[in-house]
């Protein structure tokens, strides 16, 4: 029997108080709750550079944050949405720890301030897809505050909905390991 899946669930907000963080644990317990392992990647306890192109990549934080990608089978963006996209950390992630990202499934948990900026993570998708051959799981989590109690907990709607992700990133990660497991036999 092969071992459960890795799902890293990138926390990739850097505020305090922040709904996609809550979106990320909630997407860690649901990970755990159908066998999987996941590792939460929380990028305010990482003191990860600014992508400059050059000396950033030799930073100690690239390559821990790089070996806990890379050790994933799957991978879940937990971010905020700024100004019609996913913020810059999100963003820098990648740049900084990109090759670690080839062949995994990847899917988005966002929290918006509004309804309008649904398509948000598809320029993102598209750059994991073309850089680096992700499967980007075409279900995500996309919510506002409404979506979430007066105390802050995630309604029940939005707590299927993460469930429902993370039962996807699993199975498409399982999925893959049976196919590197069997070549061949798939076609």
């Amino acid at each position: 029997m092969p071992a459960p899946p890795v799902v890293a669930v990138a926390s990739c907000s850097l505020s305090q108080s922040s709904r996609s963080h809550r979106l990320a644990l909630a997407a860690v317990a649901s990970v755990q709750s159908v066998g999987a392992k996941p590792e939460l990647v929380d990028l305010r306890e990482w003191d990860l550079p600014i992508c400059d192109g050059g000396g950033s990549f030799d930073h100690p934080s690239v390559a821990a944050l790089s070996s806990a990608i890379g050790r994933a089978s799957a991978i879940l963006i937990s971010a905020p949405v700024y100004n019609y996209d996913l913020n810059a950390a999100a963003k820098n992630l990648v740049e900084m720890t990109g090759k670690a990202w080839v062949e995994k499934p990847v899917g988005f948990l966002c929290a918006a301030g509004g309804d309008r900026s649904y398509m948000s993570p598809i320029g993102f998708a598209n750059s994991l897809m073309f850089d680096f051959r992700c499967l980007i799981i075409p279900r995500f989590v996309y919510c506002t505050r409404t979506d979430f109690d007066d105390d802050g907990t995630l309604g029940a709607s939005l707590h299927e909905r993460v469930d429902a992700l993370a039962r996807t990133a699993v199975d498409l990660a399982n999925a893959l390991a049976w196919v590197k497991r069997n070549p061949g036999n798939g076609s």
